[in-house]
């Protein structure tokens, strides 16, 4: 019984690695995605209902809210997709040496496109 649990250790040591923060990125950037989702339907589905509803539902996302919501899925996404490139590398790679360096530029990759798309609003 003591050789089952001397790999799990599960104590706060483990939090301060990258690939900790890494994975929680990659799991919270999908819970936000996931969340997303039935919004967007929800928003594509109106326009079944006419012109009109698509146009009021149009309207309600000029609010300063779901502008910064929208920033936050940018985040989300680029995050997500650089997360999970990076633990494709992991499964094929021979050197997985490089993970740690693939964590924070996904980090970087996620930050610079919020950023690009924050300067492309027409708001700003």
């Amino acid at each position: 019984m003591a050789s089952l649990s001397m790999g799990l250790n599960n104590d706060s040591r483990n939090r301060r690695t990258s690939g900790y923060w890494a994975f929680l990125g990659h799991r919270i950037s999908g819970l936000a995605l996931a969340a997303f989702l039935p919004l967007h339907f929800l928003a594509l589905g109106s326009a079944l209902s006419g012109e009109d509803a698509l146009q009021k539902v149009i309207g309600w996302t000029d609010m300063p809210f779901v502008k910064l919501a929208e920033l936050g899925l940018v985040f989300s996404l680029a995050l997500h997709l650089g997360l999970g490139l990076r633990i494709l590398y992991i499964e094929h790679a021979a050197n997985m040496k490089r993970h740690k360096f693939f964590a924070g530029l996904s980090f970087i990759f996620a930050g610079t496109a919020t950023l690009v798309f924050l300067l492309s609003l027409s708001v700003l």
